[in-house]
């Protein structure tokens, strides 16, 4: 009987052991793994910020992003790096959303992503006080965020194309407040509707 319970206590110690080298042993492989992950994910923002760099020139002495007819979904975070850029121009990139750190590019004067199927503009886009375009025609914008009324410099805004857009905020087309938008173009032909201007 004395034998079964060292042998018995034996075991269980064994086995706490043994479990205790597993738990150790899955915990170092989860830690690899997410270092792996973290390792991947910065080579990933290294190469796109690289690729994003080759985009940039400069015309008309502003500093310019500009993309057409290469595949770019979203905007990696890595281009916060660039936020000198005074200008974007992407087209056909099947860019699906603006990032929501848009706001954190205070140089912006012009946003064209036209031709793109983005969806919705996020509220970060009123910290743009310096931005004068915003094209975003040919989308799929649905609504337009009532802060855009922040945009004091904001004097174009296309959404031409953009079947879904049920309507505007009443802060972009009144004559108070920010926004000083001068260009509305919202049909398929180049029409537009010059809002009255203050004083």
């Amino acid at each position: 009987m004395t034998e079964n319970v060292v042998c018995t206590g034996a075991i269980n110690a064994v086995k706490e052991v043994w479990e205790e080298r597993i738990k150790k042993h899955n915990e170092d492989v989860k830690r690899e793994k997410e270092f792996q992950h973290k390792l991947v994910r910065i080579w990933e923002d290294r190469v796109s910020l690289t690729k994003l760099r080759e985009k940039v020139t400069r015309e008309d002495g502003r500093v310019v992003l500009k993309i057409e007819k290469e595949e770019w979904k979203t905007l990696p975070s890595s281009l916060l790096k660039l936020n000198q850029l005074q200008e974007w121009q992407l087209h056909r990139t099947g860019l699906l959303k603006i990032p929501e750190f848009i706001g954190r590019f205070q140089n912006l004067i012009v946003l064209d992503l036209s031709r793109n199927t983005i969806s919705e503009i996020p509220r970060g886009i009123g910290l743009l006080i310096r931005l004068q375009e915003l094209i975003l025609s040919y989308n799929k914008i649905k609504t337009v965020p009532k802060e855009l009324s922040n945009c004091a410099s904001l004097e174009k805004l296309e959404l031409a194309v953009n079947r879904d857009i049920s309507d505007l905020p009443p802060e972009i087309l009144q004559e108070t407040g920010y926004c000083c938008v001068k260009k509305l173009f919202l049909g398929i032909h180049n029409t537009h509707v010059y809002l009255p201007q203050k004083g």
